[in-house]
């Protein structure tokens, strides 16, 4: 370490030969400099090797640059893959990602969101499923005007609108869509008991995966067997323990949709280790299409979510303007071998 001070702003103009203010505006972007004096002031930044503060540059007025991208938990693909399509499109456009976990703790988001709207960031992109509960419509109700009022921008990812008049971007995927093609496949293949392990009571992703497997059903004037519906979470431990419950208690069933491909995949593991063959005793399907999918044997049918594509859109929203601008991708079945006999 040196016994250097940091440079300040002072620092910078004496070196350039220019007043503060103007390495201010420079700094910031707000107001026209000549290219020649904003070329001497980026030299002398380079010289000093200059650190903006950012708190400076917030209670300035000017936006720092920075997207942030607030997701539960970083481990999870689903997540992972989306904060990387953030990370490539703001990268693109100039922008520092920074990304934030909440490990499902709502008031984590409350504690980011807040933290981003004082640094003025361009925008807060909050990632997955909503708790379909008022309180967390007032909250991000609240979080979406406060982050207008500054310049910043708050966009939801795979989560539902917040309702007219309310400064935030949507962008979400076909997600009941996904599950009733998904479900429709199960049908069109004979199977007519099929348990759903992985659903989770309050949560819209959930729900809405529940209702294009319920919606399925009815077109074919069916109706679920409530018993072959397994409430938990969307983990491979949870999908491997709701498995082989279901084996025990003696249930009839050819068929297990999971909410998420970790989920079929702890199936897959409890199915097998109970000698049953896939798909030619028990069918399985996931949900996502992410690596592990792949990983699985046989490897998972399950509904392709264009994670990376949700990220980058969610930049694009946050940058573009637009007020409330709504984007919905589409989802598709990806048929693989936990469903037809591999030839």
């Amino acid at each position: 370490m040196s016994g250097k001070h940091a440079s300040t702003v002072r620092d910078v103009a004496a070196r350039a030969g220019v007043s503060a203010s103007t390495v201010s505006r420079v700094l910031g972007g707000t107001y026209p400099v000549a290219a020649a004096t904003r070329a001497k002031v980026l030299q002398a930044i380079r010289d000093l090797d200059y650190v903006v503060n950012a708190h400076a540059r917030a209670l300035g007025g000017a936006a720092n640059q920075t997207i942030a991208v607030v997701v539960d938990d970083v481990t999870s693909p689903f997540y992972a893959h989306i904060a990387r399509g953030v990370e490539e499109q703001a990268s693109e456009e100039g922008r520092m990602c920074l990304l934030c976990t909440t490990h499902g703790d709502p008031r984590r988001i409350v504690a980011v969101v807040d933290t981003m709207r004082e640094q003025r960031a361009d925008a807060v992109i909050v990632v997955g499923g909503a708790w379909q509960d008022t309180a967390y419509q007032d909250r991000m109700t609240h979080f979406a005007h406060a982050l207008d009022r500054v310049g910043s921008r708050l966009v939801l990812v795979g989560r539902p609108p917040l309702g007219p008049g309310v400064p935030a971007a949507v962008v979400e995927y076909d997600n009941e869509g996904g599950a009733f093609a998904l479900t429709s496949h199960l049908l069109s293949a004979g199977h007519r008991r099929i348990a759903y392990v992985g659903r989770v009571a309050g949560l819209s992703t959930s729900s809405e995966r529940v209702a294009g497997f319920t919606r399925a059903h009815a077109l074919l004037g069916l109706a679920p067997d409530s018993e072959l519906i397994a409430d938990g979470d969307f983990s491979r431990a949870f999908g491997y323990r709701a498995a082989s419950e279901l084996l025990v208690s003696g249930r009839e069933f050819t068929a297990i949709m999971g909410a998420t491909d970790a989920v079929a995949a702890g199936a897959v593991q409890a199915l097998r280790e109970a000698g049953r063959r896939i798909p030619d005793d028990v069918a399985v399907a996931g949900y996502d299409d992410v690596p592990l999918a792949l990983d699985v044997h046989p490897s998972l049918t399950t509904v392709h979510v264009p994670l990376e594509e949700l990220g980058r859109a969610a930049v694009r929203c946050a940058l573009r303007g637009d007020e409330g601008r709504h984007v919905v991708l589409g989802t598709h079945v990806v048929l693989r071998g936990s469903t037809r006999s591999q030839s």
